[in-house]
């Protein structure tokens, strides 16, 4: 292989990825581990072990990486590339790109990773051709991506599109992380309440797979729940269906304030398929104004979890000058 490629990361809540792609959008190698680190020197320590590890795949096939670009879930100081607040890892108020730049030895350009997984989206996939889209990642907690009059939405600071931190239920739990509110929609439908929702749905339901998964010592995750739902197990049913309905009740919301062409739902709690859509679309007919809940699509992504990891990679291309 004697492709140029750079390398997007996606750094999530819990995991990281990282893959090698080229100008055609193609994956040449992916990286995966965990980012659930206690401090800021280990999950950086992190992020350059998997971009190694990626960078290491490719030149070893002859291949050469360009340039890298980061998503991550972080309040981005556009102006300087400086991480400035960030609800579930410990990496503000560091200059995230100059820094990896410079441990790397590589061009590197950074972005919010909602916003990353938004631009993959409304270049490439489902969102494609909307002049006005919200995007929301739903996994450890909840990302927000806008295009309003065909422009990637950031906000004076850089600071906007905080979707997840819609409240949705003002004496909801408290949300998670750094977040000082409480019912934020990220509180309620993330890839963590599904959990949460589905341990009190389990503990109600012994006899029901998932209340025996969890008497069985498993841990209650979203890739658990999810599995056992496509098998049929009411219980875990239910607590996707719960999750959906809330996550309905934020859309209504988007569809309300900005009539968007299209909603793209995406993350790893998206693995839930129409389980998770079905009660969400249910809830937008609900609750949303007409024309607008007539007119917009409510979708998955297109890229499923991969699209903040592609639209970092996307951020990077553009940076060196070489767009998809």
């Amino acid at each position: 292989m004697s492709t140029g490629c750079v390398i997007g990361v996606d750094l999530g809540g819990s995991k990281l990825l990282a893959g090698a792609v080229d100008p055609a959008l193609n994956v040449h190698h992916r990286a995966t581990r965990p980012a659930r680190e206690a401090n800021q020197s280990a999950v950086l320590d992190a992020v350059v072990g998997v971009v190694t590890e990626v960078r290491d795949a490719i030149e070893g096939a002859s291949g050469t990486v360009e340039a890298v670009g980061f998503g991550i879930p972080c309040l981005i100081d556009q102006a300087r590339g400086v991480a400035v607040m960030a609800v579930n890892l410990p990496i503000a108020g560091i200059p995230f790109a100059d820094l990896m730049a410079e441990r790397l030895g590589l061009p590197a350009f950074v972005d919010n990773d909602a916003n990353a997984a938004m631009l993959a989206e409304w270049r490439y996939g489902a969102a494609q051709g909307a002049r006005d889209a919200a995007m929301l990642t739903l996994g450890t907690g909840i990302g927000g991506g806008l295009v309003v009059g065909g422009v990637l939405q950031r906000g004076s600071q850089g600071a906007g599109a905080e979707l997840g931190h819609m409240v949705v239920h003002a004496d909801g739990p408290q949300c998670q992380g750094n977040c000082p509110n409480r019912g934020c929609l990220e509180a309620m439908c993330s890839g963590t309440a599904l959990a949460r929702e589905a341990v009190k749905i389990a503990r109600g339901r012994p006899d029901s797979g998932l209340g025996r998964a969890l008497a069985g010592g498993r841990e209650i995750n979203g890739p658990l729940v999810t599995e056992l739902a496509y098998d049929g197990d009411a219980a875990a049913i239910a607590a996707i269906s719960l999750i959906g309905r809330w996550l309905g009740v934020g859309i209504a919301n988007l569809v309300n304030m900005l009539n968007p062409d299209v909603v793209i739902v995406g993350g790893g709690v998206i693995a839930a398929g129409e389980l998770l859509l079905e009660p969400a679309r249910a809830e937008v007919a609900e609750r949303a104004l007409s024309p607008s809940k007539e007119h917009v699509r409510i979708l998955p992504a297109r890229f499923g979890a991969e699209s903040g990891m592609l639209g970092a990679a996307a951020l990077a291309l553009d940076g060196i000058g070489t767009p998809v």
